[in-house]
């Protein structure tokens, strides 16, 4: 294997998590990448926590409204009950059709918190219309990974909270 490269070390610990807001502030063009990404399909996969620490992967729609990443889903789901019980999580953005994936392979991690807003509730019910009852959750991130191909490289680009985005190559 060719050794690797990167762009930035990693050795400070990360900083808690953040909105994408921020993560788009910090970094506007990846942020603006991934979500394009995200955008592709409509249905992606989340990972989830079971009670037992086991891991449980279920889709999700992923909504990108009033400068964060929102998970609406059907209240008392699964996949709701694990979020509220432990708020960790990971996105993975829908591969696509075939094994190309010209535009990477997207993900991103952290915690999602309970919207309980009355007003950004109101909000996004207006804006999306989802299907009622739901629950909605804001994403904070602690993660936001994507690998891609460059030639015959593979470029793997991820960033983390106070971070520079940090860039390796591998051949």
């Amino acid at each position: 294997m060719a050794p690797m490269t990167s762009s930035s070390p990693s050795s400070a610990p990360a900083p808690a998590p953040v909105s994408w807001e921020r993560f788009a502030a910090a970094e506007p063009d990846f942020a603006d990448t991934v979500e394009r990404r995200f955008r592709l399909y409509k249905h992606h996969v989340l990972a989830t926590l079971r009670k037992d620490g086991s891991p449980r992967v279920t889709g999700l729609e992923a909504d990108f409204r009033f400068g964060e990443l929102l998970l609406g889903m059907m209240p008392d789901s699964l996949k709701a009950l694990d979020l509220r019980r432990d708020p960790r999580f990971a996105l993975h953005a829908n591969p696509g059709p075939d094994a190309e994936m010209n535009d990477g392979d997207v993900r991103v991690s952290g915690r999602a918190v309970d919207v309980t807003a009355p007003e950004l509730i109101a909000r996004f019910i207006e804006e999306a219309t989802p299907p009622e009852p739901f629950h909605l959750f804001r994403a904070e991130l602690s993660e936001v990974v994507r690998i891609g191909l460059d030639g015959d490289e593979l470029v793997i680009r991820s960033w983390r909270p106070g971070q520079p985005l940090r860039t390796v190559r591998r051949k």
